[in-house]
């Protein structure tokens, strides 16, 4: 009885807001999504994870005639209930995508797992995972993606698995999503996240993804960079250079993408970045949902990142709207691989290095 007067009453102490549309919009930051959410009181509670960031911002819920205000930072859980056509309670939850900040322990022991890999001629980071211990998976690496996909034959097969390992790191009944789509030859693929609060090194040259507890000491001839999380995606800054003008924008990393440069449809025409560049050819691509784009294939004089400088980059032009849902450009694995990298996802930085794939053709050129 004790505990059910308790349960009764941590209930009613939630804050309420009211709905009579289970369509919810929401604001995360500065992102506004007008289809982000539909109420459902079976679940208690239901669960929305805001996008990555390690600084404080506030996430809004707006149903149709509500609102609720929640300032979100790592470690936030916050609970509250939308009453639906003022019968239906919808327990929901706003969680950061991070875990509260802790300070690191001096004399914790500093760890270097090592998986290795091997570049396909279709530009994927091919790792060997074993599943149960017995079964072998060929998985890429997708800078692009979150979490363990598996093509829908595979997952069926290994949709519970108790153990998934990779080199000597394991992971224990991790979650595996379906997939209809992803890389050539490919079982499935797993995303950056699963690395969260590690240094991930992909290094070209050794053919090895390297995953410290540490940031490295030695990164001699590295250059480092900021990273942006853009709805939980890796970008970072860079910028087109075309008869000494920046064309300045935010790309996402993509290494599960086999070309070199997709620039968004909206960002090109606002910056009017195409006019007078040579036309390549016409490509259909495919993102990760299977979806077909018919793009235009330019020639991009100069791409800068950081201080290092590129030319003459084949760059697909979208068509119409990005995958992704929002304006962003992206930097595929063709141009990708031209760097060994270090990404610290403990201070959101990357550091880049030239390495012996940068004097390589890049695919698609004329």
């Amino acid at each position: 009885m004790l505990l059910s007067v308790q349960c009764a009453f941590s209930q009613t102490a939630l804050p309420v807001i009211k709905a009579s549309s289970k369509k919810v919009a929401i604001r995360d930051g500065d992102y506004l999504d007008s289809n982000a959410w539909s109420l459902s009181p079976r679940l208690r509670p239901d669960v929305f994870t805001a996008d990555r960031t390690r600084k404080p911002k506030w996430v809004v819920f707006y149903t149709d005639i509500d609102s609720i205000k929640v300032k979100v930072k790592p470690g936030t859980k916050f609970d509250f209930v939308v009453l639906l056509n003022g019968k239906d309670s919808c327990f929901t939850q706003i969680t950061s995508a991070l875990p509260p900040e802790t300070k690191g322990q001096k004399n914790s022991p500093v760890t270097h797992d090592t998986i290795p890999f091997v570049l396909t001629d279709h530009n994927i980071i091919h790792v060997k995972a074993i599943s149960n211990n017995t079964d072998t998976l060929n998985l890429h690496f997708d800078l692009g993606s979150l979490d363990f996909h598996l093509i829908k034959g595979v997952w069926q097969k290994n949709r519970k698995p108790q153990t998934l390992r990779m080199g000597q790191m394991v992971w224990n009944n991790p979650a595996v999503i379906s997939t209809d789509f992803t890389g050539h030859d490919m079982d499935g693929r797993f995303g950056w996240n699963l690395f969260e609060g590690k240094v991930v090194e992909i290094n070209y040259d050794t053919h090895l993804l390297i995953i410290h507890s540490k940031m490295p000491e030695q990164v001699k001839g590295y250059r480092k960079s900021k990273l942006l999380f853009i709805h939980s995606f890796i970008c970072m800054k860079a910028s087109f250079i075309k008869d000494k003008k920046k064309y300045s924008g935010n790309f996402l990393l993509d290494t599960g993408s086999d070309r070199a440069l997709i620039a968004d449809s909206a960002w090109a025409a606002r910056q009017d970045f195409t006019a007078g560049l040579e036309f390549i050819e016409s490509v259909v691509v495919k993102d990760p949902r299977g979806v077909k784009y018919e793009t235009h294939t330019v020639l991009a004089p100069l791409l800068q990142i950081n201080d290092y400088k590129l030319a003459n980059i084949p760059t697909l032009i979208l068509p119409g709207k990005n995958p992704g849902d929002f304006a962003i450009n992206f930097m595929g694995n063709d141009l990708l691989k031209r760097f060994n990298m270090i990404l610290d996802l403990t201070q959101d930085c990357i550091y880049l290095k030239q390495n012996q794939l940068t004097g390589l053709p890049y695919r698609g050129k004329a």
